[in-house]
């Protein structure tokens, strides 16, 4: 079969709903289920049908007439879309407990996400190695990104140390900063920055119970 050419511009809407379309083809897929519909997938999300066709489309992955679009190749094109095709090598800084949490979590492998290594400040982690990745000091950084082939930095680290961080990942080379600080970073145009703000996401989630208690 031949490749489908790799859309790019995607909406950021159409971007967000791409994993719940994987979750959900790949459950289809456990069952024994060859092809997939935009209908049946709309029905089961909860989604506009008329959006989950749009969405499916701009994958580039043709359906097949009363059929529906094929399953495998349906998540292989929406991987593709999201750049999920290629493995990404990631670099962590900051392994306190929220960064020693994501070196655990395992669920970044379906996405191609490999953390290859970690940096911290803290002599008594530095040399450690945690869920198979080695923690190297931050003067280390310009050395091992390059080595590894980073492309991606994961910010773990208290506020007050947030920018400089960044600083130094963007001099190693980085192309994108996955925050998971509070600050919002100064960062050249060229480098993407995806801020986690978890207070920002409790916040919402209290409102909405305390509104509809």
């Amino acid at each position: 079969m031949a490749t489908s050419e790799k859309p790019s511009g995607l909406p950021f809407p159409t971007i967000r709903r791409y994993p719940i379309y994987l979750r959900a083809i790949s459950l289809k897929i456990a069952r024994g289920e060859l092809y997939v519909s935009s209908a049946a997938l709309a029905r089961e999300l909860g989604i506009d049908p008329v959006v989950v066709r749009k969405d499916l489309a701009m994958a580039g992955e043709p359906g097949t007439p009363r059929k529906g679009y094929r399953a495998k190749e349906l998540i292989e094109a929406i991987n593709r879309a999201l750049g999920w095709d290629n493995a990404t090598y990631a670099a962590l800084v900051g392994v306190g407990s929220l960064g020693h949490a994501l070196l655990g979590y395992h669920g970044f492998e379906d996405q191609n996400l490999r953390i290859v290594v970690a940096f911290d400040v803290n002599p008594s982690v530095v040399g450690t190695v945690h869920h198979g990745v080695r923690v190297r000091a931050m003067d280390e950084m310009a050395k091992f990104i390059p080595r590894l082939k980073v492309m991606l930095g994961i910010l773990t680290v208290p506020n007050d140390a947030a920018q400089s961080c960044a600083d130094l990942l963007v001099a190693a080379g980085i192309r994108g900063i996955w925050n998971f600080t509070a600050i919002q970073l100064d960062v050249p145009k060229e480098v993407k920055v995806q801020h986690v703000d978890l207070a920002a996401s409790l916040a919402v989630l209290s409102h909405s119970i305390a509104a509809n208690a």
